[in-house]
């Protein structure tokens, strides 16, 4: 498997300079305000190349935290708390160290200070930087997701029990396309009447028609929902409809899930990314998030995920063998 993040190191070394001040990192950006995109060839705002959203601040608000902003100086310290921790979880012989070495392979979310921001959060409404609470719909199709879980055994009993990113079926692609903890980079294509993202982690693609097509029939439905963009000045508009529900957001969103993501480029290296969840089978109320997608380095390399079925099924065998050895056989 390739990994984005060795090639953003060289760059990162180089941006880690800028700092942050205020309420966000923006590199680049016009200090009135007045950034305007270059154009693609039929005049439309060019968000065009490879950008990242790694990033550590979290999408809700951790307990305890009160305001939107952190000070610089508790940005640094929680960097520099997280790096530690998952440096500390590969120490050789456990079996994190079995998988591969974070910090050795540049893995590791120390690298976030290319995204850095003083946001507590990603989610900007609510005010508390929640997520708003499930709802009774939303309960009822958890409990049954749960009993339908059990009803398949352990985890380790078949390869379908495993989880759907562990069996290569989906990673990060969203929508709302949020870090993936390494491999986020994103890359937009731009032609007439459309504009691609192409996901790096499992290289998942959605190709958005810009032409005012009508909305997809209900009966209709894909992993990745169905997507239909519009341009508002500089922002690009996407509204998702029609997703299937088996991918749940955090496990929680159903098929009613609509998702409206805004992308406006504030400067040359910079895509400010702004997202809404409506669900009203799950959630009551909406809620928004913002984060900023940075320019990056490409290409995206190939996400070779499906190298892990061997990994899947030796985890498999695994079990097995730790279930004879149970038995005394």
């Amino acid at each position: 498997m390739c990994h984005r993040s060795l090639v953003s190191v060289g760059v990162l070394s180089v941006l880690m300079v800028v700092g942050f001040t205020g309420t966000d990192v923006v590199w680049g950006q016009s200090a009135d305000g007045s950034y305007k995109a270059p154009r693609t060839a039929d005049g439309q705002p060019d968000l065009q190349g490879f950008w990242n959203n790694q990033t550590y601040t979290p999408l809700e608000r951790p307990d305890g935290v009160t305001g939107a902003f952190y000070t610089e100086e508790e940005v640094v310290a929680r960097e520099q708390g997280r790096a530690q921790r998952e440096a500390s979880q590969t120490t050789p012989g456990t079996r994190a160290d079995v998988h591969y070495d974070f910090t050795q392979f540049g893995l590791d979310r120390s690298q976030a200070g290319f995204n850095r921001s003083l946001r507590t959060s990603l989610i900007t409404d609510p005010p508390n930087g929640k997520l708003p609470p499930v709802n009774a719909e939303g309960q009822r199709r958890a409990a049954e997701r749960a009993a339908a879980r059990e009803a398949m055994g352990g985890p380790y009993d078949r390869a379908e029990n495993f989880p759907l990113d562990d069996r290569c079926l989906m990673r990060n692609a969203g929508p709302p396309v949020l870090n993936a903890g390494y491999n986020s980079n994103q890359q937009f294509v731009q032609s007439p009447g459309y504009v691609m993202l192409l996901v790096e982690e499992a290289h998942d693609v959605r190709v958005i028609p810009l032409d005012g097509r009508d909305p997809a029939p209900g009966a209709v439905s894909q992993w990745l929902g169905v997507s239909r963009g519009r341009w508002e000045g500089e922002t690009l508009v996407v509204e998702t409809t029609n997703l299937n529900g088996k991918n749940p957001f955090r496990g929680q969103s159903g098929d009613q899930m609509r998702v409206t993501e805004r992308f406006t480029r504030i400067s040359e290296g910079e895509i400010r990314y702004q997202f809404t969840v409506e669900d009203k089978g799950t959630w009551d109320t909406p809620w928004t998030g913002e984060m900023a997608m940075r320019k990056s380095i490409g290409p995206l390399f190939e996400h070779a995920c499906h190298e892990g079925n061997y990994g899947l099924a030796n985890t498999l065998a695994g079990a097995r063998a730790e279930e004879r050895e149970a038995a005394g056989k």
